[in-house]
């Protein structure tokens, strides 16, 4: 017995470490928020019940039940919780994940926190019930390891917020002392990336420009490019702000005072955090009321929402392509062999025609906002239509890919929305190609809405897409009844259990000239 306790003591370290990993995996990306983190826990307890797990709490009660009376079934017990150790340090050692733990100082000091309650958990419950019997570690890390990571998040959140804090500081100093740079803050519902790289390129041929790469949109995010990258030579930085509930774009506005700012949208976004659509129009509204009285707010008039702005604390143009009232507008746009062509106006009088590699109309609206920036700041309109010949599609936002087979991918994966989901079946449907394919989970984080929004998704795709493969069979059932109500051919239609059987299903029938659209991605906390 002795040697089967000092193995299984080693398996139960090793299956511990595997595990804080994976909660602390979970906790980044639910932003570090306990209340998040748990609330994701709730609502995956069928996924949490891990059938090795199980059978391991089987196991341990064997062994403690015939302690005594009947060694053999003990031991035998002692095995299985062995075994379904080591099975669950090899499942996690080898799972593959969408998008990997990113180690950064934060999480290093959470999963040595981790590490430590956790193993003094499981020293004390060793010395105060039975020394001989490990088999109460397993049901500890087993059972208890979220309650683990939620107290060593709670023991570091002081400790947190003075860090965060005094890079706060830091930045802002920074920002002081730079008395000549214009700040540009963007925000909106979607389109804030994109925006933000093609504003760049655009503002770059007169400028030296610094903008917050990827997606970086949060406080903690801004402040680590301020710090780490922002030079005195640099004239313009522009901040991408994101929300997810009220407070977040005035947190970040009160951190880089902008002089400018670009509204790109307002509609649904993260429903669940912000509770209803006047809280998402009021967070988006932030930013414009945080400008200097001096500033210059460019806001997108195709959105009813955004258009009933009505305070007057700073200066308003409004811009799009549906609402030919604005200041700023696009006509007579066109799709082109190599992407799309329009007349950029304002006030109804033409200023220059320009030519994209983009696809669809919304980024035809995305860059009407930018030049109207550019040409603010005083931008030549030739050295304007230079840069948005130039422009390049931001990284899975309607990326267009020709694999070496002749198929064209349209990749769409980062965060669908309503709005978007919808350009983006058009423009599957206005691709030249063969057989035009979807494949989709859905759409996350619309509240009460989400189920009417994603059947509605299912109905945009008759007409626009010849066949569709679903991710997901419970994630996908609003649009399963979307597609039902429209009827469209079952045959048709895959419902796969996760993107590998997906690709999988995919690769048994797509052709060279056919065109697939990848639509949206879920993190792996939206696994079923």
């Amino acid at each position: 017995m002795s040697i089967l306790f000092y193995i299984t003591t080693l398996a139960f370290i090793v299956y511990l470490l595997w595990k804080i990993k994976v909660e602390v995996h979970v906790m980044q990306q639910n932003s570090y928020f306990n209340s998040r983190y748990t609330a994701w826990l709730l609502e995956n307890l069928r996924k949490r019940a891990l059938w090795w797990e199980i059978l391991g709490l089987i196991g341990c009660g064997l062994s403690m039940f015939f302690y005594e009376s009947n060694p053999t079934i003990s031991l035998m017990g002692g095995a299985l919780v062995l075994a379904m150790l080591v099975y669950g340090s090899y499942y996690y050692a080898t799972e593959v994940q969408k998008k990997a733990i990113v180690i950064t100082p934060r999480v290093r000091r959470l999963l040595a926190m981790c590490t430590l309650v956790g193993l003094l958990l499981s020293v004390s419950i060793w010395y105060f019930v039975a020394p001989c019997d490990c088999n109460y570690l397993y049901l500890l890390v087993a059972v208890l390891s979220p309650l683990t990571l939620l107290l060593a998040s709670t023991i570091m959140l002081p400790i947190e917020n003075a860090i965060n804090q005094s890079y706060v500081n830091d930045a802002k100093q920074k920002l002081d002392s730079m008395s000549q740079l214009t700040v540009i803050g963007i925000t909106g519902s979607y389109g804030k990336t994109s925006v933000k790289h093609f504003l760049a390129r655009i503002l770059s041929e007169k400028y030296d420009v610094l903008h917050t790469p990827g997606s970086v949109n949060t406080t903690l995010g801004v402040v680590r490019i301020i710090r780490e990258q922002l030079k005195p030579t640099h004239q313009i930085f522009i901040a991408e702000m994101g929300a997810k509930k009220m407070g977040d774009v005035k947190e970040l506005c009160d951190l880089v005072q902008p002089d400018m700012a670009i509204l790109t949208a307002i509609g649904p976004e993260h429903l669940d955090t912000f509770g209803s659509m006047a809280n998402v129009q009021k967070g988006n509204f932030e930013l414009i009321e945080s400008l200097k009285k001096e500033g210059k707010a460019f806001m997108n008039a195709d959105y009813n929402l955004v258009k009933e702005y009505n305070k007057t604390n700073t200066t308003l143009s409004f811009y799009g392509i549906q609402d030919q009232s604005a200041a700023y507008t696009a006509t007579n746009i066109s799709y082109t062999a190599t992407g799309m062509q329009f007349d950029m106006c304002h006030n109804g009088s033409k200023i220059i025609t320009l030519e994209t590699k983009l696809l669809g109309e919304h980024n035809v609206s995305n860059i009407v906002g930018c030049v109207a920036i550019a040409l603010e700041l005083n931008i030549e309109p030739n050295r304007i239509a230079y840069a948005v010949r130039n422009l390049q599609p931001v990284q899975h936002r309607l990326e267009i890919k020709r694999n070496p087979g002749g198929i064209t991918i349209i990749d769409d994966a980062f965060n669908s929305n309503p709005t978007g989901s919808k350009m983006a079946l058009e423009v599957l449907s206005k691709v030249q190609g063969n057989k035009k394919i979807v494949v989709t989970p859905g759409m996350i984080e619309l509240g009460d809405e989400e189920y009417e929004y994603n059947r509605k998704f299912g109905t945009y795709m008759l007409g626009t897409c010849d066949y569709v493969i679903l991710v997901g069979p419970k994630q996908t059932k609003p649009i399963q009844d979307g597609l039902r109500d429209v009827a469209y051919p079952q045959d048709c239609i895959y419902v796969a259990k996760d993107l590998t059987d997906a690709s999988q299903h995919l690769r048994t029938f797509v052709r060279a000239g056919d065109v697939v659209l990848y639509e949206n991605d879920l993190p792996d906390t939206y696994k079923e």
